[in-house]
């Protein structure tokens, strides 16, 4: 099902944050960089599902955008990693019901807006762990776990 686009109300386990893919294609963090590699390769590899919040592949992209102006990477290489990166995980692209779920978490938990996104797209397809740096890791959102795989 990588590379395909997955049907909210399907349940699947697990999701990752743009940091994770960051730094899985960052050679300036070159610890962190084993690590987020080696925990995509686990995820490509189980039994469990994962899949890539469309929000998530929107800031991946723009962030090679930014490494692209600065020099890091060609264009050529801003299209082969994202491509590579969608044929990872099925894409879920979020209904209008992701605003409400937003709008709830982002009050009881105090998120900021785009991480009440995420999990409310996440929460909304039936996620129920989240690897990402970002968020509080431990934090049970509603049944929605964070792991912080760079603990």
């Amino acid at each position: 099902m990588a590379g395909e686009y997955a049907t909210p109300g399907t349940s699947f386990m697990n999701a990752v944050d743009t940091n994770v893919l960051i730094y899985g294609l960052d050679d300036n963090e070159p610890a962190k960089q084993a690590k987020a590699q080696a925990l995509l390769a686990r995820l490509v590899q189980s039994p469990v599902d994962t899949v890539l919040p469309w929000q998530v592949a929107g800031e991946l992209l723009s962030c090679l955008r930014k490494w692209e102006t600065a020099g890091r990477l060609t264009t050529a290489d801003v299209e082969a990693h994202f491509r590579d990166t969608l044929a990872l995980f099925p894409l879920i692209i979020p209904t209008v019901k992701v605003f409400e779920i937003a709008f709830d978490l982002h009050a009881r938990f105090s998120l900021s807006h785009w991480d009440s996104m995420i999990l409310a797209a996440c929460k909304e397809v039936g996620v129920s762990t989240v690897y990402s740096e970002d968020l509080a890791p431990g934090t049970d959102y509603d049944g929605l776990a964070v792991v912080n795989p760079f603990a």
